[in-house]
């Protein structure tokens, strides 16, 4: 290791001490004799440190507790995108909004929390982790309490906004904190923590947010995040410390802020709105698009010539980091064309409530919960490369059985194709982790785990954006199609209106409004036969987008999982 190699004895006395939680609070009083000799070895070296492998590798002493409190506010982030979208109705009728304004409600969250995510890294150095950290939680945990109290459009917006600035850190400064206080061979386990909270908390969301919003009203939504809040800042004030290889950065870059808001925020609109606005026929869609892309390849020529970035693109000059970054964009878009579309088809084509559609989805989240904890421990002993292989199978085994659902399906059809959907997503998204950001240093963590989530984040986006319209266009054109085979010569077309015109009549209907009634019915049996087909075409889009994952596994380095030992190997 770099600082046992400059000064000699180093690694010894960190044994000595109790590992590296008890390091840092040696290093961090004054006049520490260690500390002195430990920070100049590492500002000698710091270019040449392994890549993650820290000056004692036996974790932090109180790890499970600071997973515990991490994973616990990655979790309330996460249902917090989910869980306002069940209660926007409610939202509507108590503030005397349109679906429109409503909209910003959730908009306004997630383009604060997407400009935030690639600043974490940059942040956490100049306030210190710990500091942010905590501070990040208390903003968001206000930030709800004030959103709870509105009694305003406006108001609810502009606290929104604000919780979304707070939620911004929580999830990747929480990955990041996982990487440095589990040793290197259990980082597949803190990954699998981690993940908990990414992918059961959209599942819980809604059925939580049913739930609240059924029998408390909506600002309890907001409320539940108190206890948590406050239970998560406290356990990471208690036992989270900064990393030591934290420096604060001399200049604030400016200009790399101005284009970052810019570009991601008008990219982030548009992903938001372009279905809503038909997309390039607006205006505003088409001059925030122009905006987003020339601002965005701005931000990378500025971030890549300043001398203190507050984005470090060159992390990604790491074939593990650039490779794995691409591999999640497009995980994430396979991952959010199905779990956004999930919910709405239950609820929408087979007539579910938010909390029925949380119940037919709880067994998925339960086998993704179960998969990641054993997948932790398996990628220790396995090529990281075949667990993402069998993940993307097993994961495209259930999207092609969701394909094969119609609208008579009920709840139990879904319980295998949610449960192999469940046990594929652990296979992919703890190895891919792990391997993503393998070959960082220590210094380099905060920056990598800020712009993986980035752009995961963005492929999400891209891919509710890109599903959205594709369902809109698919249901169309197969309505098409299939209305031109319902006409007054088809046989079969004038026996079907003739069956449903005679059980109109038995229900008292004179001839003409049962004839009426009986067309208007058919109308909407095209329309339902017409929308299970497009949900049945996005879900195979989704297997074939993750299939595609396996052929970009071989730009992946070998990573040897034996012994726990994740040194890269050429």
């Amino acid at each position: 290791m770099l600082a046992a190699r400059v000064v000699p004895g180093i690694a010894l006395a960190v044994r000595g001490l109790g590992g590296r939680g008890s390091l840092v609070r040696a290093v961090e009083r004054p006049g520490s004799a260690l500390a002195s000799s430990l920070r100049e070895a590492v500002v000698a070296g710091e270019d040449e440190a392994e890549p993650l492998h820290l000056v004692a590798d036996q974790g932090e002493p109180h790890k499970y507790l600071i997973a515990f409190a991490v994973v616990l506010a990655a979790l309330m982030q996460v249902i917090d995108s989910s869980i306002v979208n069940v209660a926007l109705p409610d939202m509507m009728g108590n503030l005397g909004a349109s679906l429109d304004e409503i909209a910003w409600v959730s908009t306004g969250y997630i383009l604060a929390s997407v400009i935030v995510i690639p600043l974490t890294g940059w942040l956490g150095s100049m306030f210190g982790r710990k500091r942010y950290f905590v501070g990040s939680i208390i903003l968001f945990t206000l930030a709800s309490f004030f959103c709870g109290a509105s009694h305003s459009l406006g108001t609810l917006i502009f606290w929104r906004i604000v919780q979304g600035i707070g939620g911004g850190a929580l999830m990747t400064v929480s990955q990041a904190v996982l990487f440095e206080a589990f040793p290197r061979e259990e980082a597949g386990m803190a990954m699998a923590l981690f993940g908990l909270g990414v992918m059961v908390g959209p599942t819980i969301g809604p059925t939580l947010g049913g739930w609240l919003t059924d029998n408390y009203g909506w600002p309890w939504i907001f409320y539940i995040n108190l206890p948590v809040g406050i239970l998560a800042a406290v356990m990471i004030g208690t036992y989270v410390h900064d990393s030591i290889h934290q420096q604060k950065p001399p200049t604030i870059d400016y200009i790399g802020i101005a284009l970052l808001a810019v570009s991601v925020g008008a990219l982030q609109y548009v992903l938001e709105h372009g279905q809503r606005d038909d997309w390039f026929d607006s205006s505003i869609i088409l001059g925030l698009t122009v905006t987003g892309v020339v601002g965005g390849i701005a931000l990378v020529w500025r971030e890549l010539t300043a001398e203190h970035p507050v984005i470090d693109f060159r992390v990604l000059r790491h074939r593990q980091m650039s490779v794995g970054t691409l591999l999640g964009v497009m995980m994430g878009v396979g991952l959010y064309a199905m779990s956004f579309t999930l919910p709405v088809f239950l609820q929408s084509n087979l007539r579910m409530t938010a909390e029925q559609t949380g119940i037919v989805m709880l067994p998925g989240a339960i086998a993704t919960a179960l998969s990641m904890f054993i997948v932790g421990r398996l990628s220790r002993r396995f090529d990281p490369r075949l667990l993402i292989t069998a993940g993307a199978l097993i994961f495209a085994t259930a999207a092609w059985q969701l394909s094969r659902m119609t609208g008579e399906s009920g709840g139990v059809d879904f319980f295998w194709p949610l449960i192999l959907r469940g046990v594929g997503l652990g296979l992919m998204f703890v190895p891919l982790t792990t391997i993503t950001l393998a070959e960082l240093s220590p210094r380099e963590l905060p920056q990598g785990t800020g712009l993986y989530n980035f752009f995961r984040q963005l492929g999400g986006s891209f891919g509710i954006a890109a599903i959205a319209t594709l369902l809109s266009r698919y249901t169309a054109q197969i309505r098409a199609t299939l209305t031109e085979h319902v006409t007054a010569t088809d046989v079969l077309s004038r026996s079907r209106i003739d069956a449903l015109t005679r059980g109109m009549m038995a229900r008292g209907a004179d001839m003409w409004a049962a004839r009426r009634e009986a067309l208007t019915l058919l109308d909407r049996q095209l329309s339902a036969q017409a929308s299970v087909i497009a949900y049945s075409r996005i879900y195979m889009l989704s297997a074939l987008l993750i299939l595609a994952l396996i052929p970009l596994l071989v730009l992946v380095r070998q990573t040897k999982g034996a012994g726990g030992d994740h040194a890269i190997m050429e």
